[in-house]
């Protein structure tokens, strides 16, 4: 980057900081505010902020967005909190999305015929995962109930992930549909990738989640280095997957995981670096998204594209989410409201970078243009409706009396979602 672009970029920070307090009660979302400036200042605006889209720059920003994004997210998760209270995320995750990715897919396939199933399937492990910071008012609003607020923040935290190993199955399944003759070669790639990832990331997270806690216990580490070590610790993760063979995101997924529930007592440090400098990461992604990454994709965006991407944050979403909560004792109008707030941010903005680079999938720039269309749309509408919808639900909630413990006011123990403690004790 050079002296211009360093210095836009951070007129756009000091721009936004100045309002920030006063937007975040408005429909006015910070993702907006930067994929907005990005379309103002980048390759469709006054090319002020003028990339080419294979530029590095914007491949290691996204890339290290995710993995910071992987690792703190999963940190959150308590897994015996998620066994024992959080039926909601778990229906969510185990029925949701495998619904969402199969009716994605087979949409994908009636709209998109030349795509096959594999190149269908790859597009609906992209848009799959969601990025509950795009509905900022909606998962921090304490009027809406706390057991969908987690639902959502917790479902949110954990999809990315698990969306992963489909992506890169999928992935290569498009490759093998394009050259049979390498069908060995690609099936034992994907096993290594999904199966030496976790297991690198379970034994860095472990270890190096135990030193750092004792460390910290004695005192022979300072608050600040605290929160830069544990992030350093993503990254090792990350490398060290990546040489052996592994996928470094699922490495730095697990390894989240893993710190999470075996180092508890370092994960303040995680989460408060994820909502300052890791909050600046994902924004800055957005920045470049509007700047770079839409104006390429819409040179390739149809009609037939743009449809999809609609049905994406509706049917595709909504349906399968309504599906999985019936039974639950939840009402209608919280199903739908769960099934909206499933936003598109970072993890299917690095997804289709990804993919963008395999010179073996055919459609690659179709299923990026859908993708980004996706992400686009979700920004706005998400970021528009998520403070009136939840001030909406907020009021409709409210009129139920608590006392009668409604399914949505079960009481449950949150975990650290977006700025939010705890309620357990342990953070």
């Amino acid at each position: 980057m050079d002296t211009i672009s360093v210095t836009i970029v951070s007129l756009a920070i000091i721009l936004y900081s100045l309002v920030s307090a006063r937007l975040r009660q408005s429909v006015i979302t910070a993702p907006i505010v930067f994929v907005s400036f990005g379309l103002l200042v980048g390759n469709a605006g006054f090319r002020m902020l003028e990339f080419r889209l294979e530029h590095d720059a914007i491949h290691l920003l996204a890339e290290l967005a995710l993995i910071v994004v992987l690792f703190t997210d999963a940190s959150r998760i308590d897994l015996n909190l998620l066994r024992r209270e959080h039926d909601l995320p778990v229906r969510l995750l185990t029925i949701g999305l495998p619904l969402c990715i199969l009716i994605g897919t087979i949409t994908a396939w009636c709209l998109f015929p030349a795509f096959g199933f594999w190149q269908a399937a790859v597009l609906a492990a992209i848009i799959a995962p969601t990025d509950a910071a795009l509905a900022h008012a909606v998962v921090t609003n304490k009027l809406v109930p706390t057991r969908v607020r987690q639902a959502i923040s917790v479902e949110s935290g954990l999809n990315d992930g698990l969306c992963l190993p489909l992506f890169l199955i999928f992935l290569c399944g498009a490759r093998v549909a394009e050259h049979l003759e390498t069908t060995a070669y690609w099936v034992q790639f994907a096993a290594m990738q999904i199966g030496i990832g976790p297991l690198v990331g379970i034994c860095v997270g472990y270890v190096g989640g135990k030193l750092i806690e004792r460390s910290a216990i004695h005192k022979w580490i300072s608050h600040s280095f605290l929160e830069l070590t544990t992030i350093a610790l993503a990254l090792v993760t990350y490398g060290a997957a990546e040489a052996v063979g592994g996928n470094g995101f699922i490495a730095a997924f697990c390894a989240g995981l893993t710190v999470g529930n075996v180092s508890r007592s370092i994960c303040r440090a995680i989460h408060e670096f994820a909502d300052a400098e890791g909050q600046l990461l994902t924004l800055l992604v957005f920045l470049f998204f509007g700047a770079v990454l839409l104006p390429q994709a819409y040179s390739n965006l149809t009609f037939t594209g743009m449809l999809f991407a609609i049905l994406a944050l509706t049917g595709i979403r909504m349906l399968p989410v309504a599906i999985s909560l019936v039974g639950t004792g939840l009402r209608g109008d919280t199903r739908w409201f769960i099934g909206w707030f499933g936003p598109r941010g970072v993890a299917s903005i690095v997804f289709a970078l990804v993919l963008l680079k395999e010179i073996e999938v055919p459609a690659r720039q179709d299923i990026f243009a859908i993708a980004m269309a996706t992400v686009a749309l979700s920004v706005f509408c998400h970021g528009l409706t998520a403070f009136p919808l939840a001030k909406w639900f907020a009021g409709r909630t409210e009129r139920v009396d608590v006392a009668t413990q409604s399914a949505e006011h079960e009481p449950i123990r949150e975990m650290p979602f977006h700025g939010l403690k705890s309620s357990g004790g342990r953070y």
